[in-house]
């Protein structure tokens, strides 16, 4: 399952998205992992959850991204959620035409593994593609928009 939140800076997404992981590492009976391109989620996440900080990679585009992922997966297989903060300040992109079909893998990637996806985009949600609307959060579409 992957489960987009979207909306410009300052609409909230980080805070709501601190809010579910927090609630996951709660809820769910596996290991919980946070990805993000610096270390902001350290101090307002669980000490249960593994914070992964991206500016010391060197992840150039979505091929890289996938690969990360499939390494993190190999490394854990006790992984039951991933949550990505800030998908386009994660991965350098010129556009927004990569996403769509990124997110269509990560899918397919979930349904294979078992991991569910949250993911968040700071962009306005009203100009993004029917391909991505489709992963929104319907019970956070006020916040989206």
């Amino acid at each position: 399952m992957v489960r987009v939140i979207m909306g410009q800076k300052g609409t909230g997404k980080t805070k709501l998205m601190i809010d579910m992981i927090n609630a996951a590492v709660d809820n769910e009976h596996g290991n919980v992992v946070a990805i993000a391109h610096n270390s902001k989620l350290n101090y307002k996440i669980s000490y249960k959850v593994r914070v992964v900080d991206t500016s010391d990679y060197k992840i150039a585009n979505y091929d890289n991204l996938k690969g990360f992922l499939y390494g993190l997966y190999a490394s854990n297989y006790d992984l039951t959620h991933v949550f990505i903060e800030s998908l386009n300040k994660l991965v350098p992109t010129v556009g927004n035409e990569d996403v769509e079909p990124f997110l269509d893998w990560l899918e397919e990637y979930s349904q294979q593994s078992g991991i569910k996806f949250t993911v968040s985009i700071s962009e306005n949600a009203a100009l993004a593609s029917e391909g991505v609307r489709k992963y929104f959060m319907p019970e956070f579409m006020g916040t989206q928009v």
